[in-house]
């Protein structure tokens, strides 16, 4: 029996107690190397819940639970196969983001403060409405993005890593269903409320959009309309809001979404 099948049976003999998020680290670092490994729970009407983690640079985690879990998650496009139910499996943060992710102040204000280079992550669905993602870090610690090796090797194990968190977490529930709109509704009556500023849906729609990293061509493409008219209700939005950038943008909406 070679070490990573003696590391597997170790995980599968942890089902269903406290030791098996531990043992399934260790079985993954095995196949590829990570530096932080961060369990966490999607659900439909609550905040994300962290179920368990192993890191090396605290800054990974330093505002993880005040900015990331309290509402930054609504623009991670982590949490966006959670909306959008995306088959199970391996995802790099690299093949899911939208197109101007890098560029976005999300990216550079949140992101690339908690040190890290790159992700992969396996999603599985073990309760209805619930989503747990197992992710795989490299931060500062190594600096090292995933290799087309690595991934292959995350890949190959994927059907058994989902299976593994289906059988494990089944027991999580949600109620409920996220809605988009409802998100949108409430940041134009929270706009209203702490800034007195009107947005329209539209403008609402777009500045969600642009948070998360959309270019005027993919929010576009989203709310098929064309880059131009796009561009108008950006223009508006800016307007209204007082702001003339995307990092004005962040720090204006940001602590309403957290809110």
């Amino acid at each position: 029996m070679t070490a990573q099948t003696e590391l597997l049976a170790e995980v599968i003999n942890a089902l269903n107690t406290e030791k098996m998020a531990d043992r399934l680290a260790s079985w993954l670092s095995s196949v590829v190397r990570f530096d932080n490994f961060v369990i966490i729970a999607y659900f439909q009407d609550e905040q994300p819940k962290t179920l368990f983690t192993r890191i090396q640079e605290p800054r990974v985690l330093e505002n993880f639970e005040k900015s990331y879990v309290s509402g930054a998650y609504l623009i991670d496009p982590y949490h966006e196969l959670h909306v959008n139910q995306a088959p199970q499996g391996l995802y790099r943060l690299k093949d899911i983001a939208p197109d101007q992710f890098r560029r976005s102040r999300y990216n550079r204000e949140y992101y690339q403060n908690t040190t890290m280079v790159d992700e992969i992550a396996y999603v599985a669905y073990p309760a209805q409405g619930v989503s747990v993602h197992v992710s795989l870090g490299r931060d500062i610690t190594s600096g090292q993005r995933y290799s087309s090796r690595d991934h292959s090797a995350a890949k190959e194990i994927e059907t058994i890593v989902c299976a593994l968190i289906e059988q494990h977490w089944s027991s999580l529930n949600s109620t409920g269903k996220f809605d988009e709109a409802e998100l949108v509704n409430s940041l134009i009556s929270k706009t209203m409320q702490i800034h007195q500023i009107k947005l329209s849906l539209r403008q609402a729609q777009v500045a969600l959009m642009i948070l998360r990293g959309h270019s005027s061509v993919s929010i576009g493409l989203q709310l098929k309309i064309s880059p131009q008219t796009v561009k108008v209700f950006r223009k508006q939005l800016y307007r209204k809001c007082g702001i003339s950038s995307q990092a004005e943008l962040f720090h204006l909406m940001m602590p309403i979404l957290t809110s």
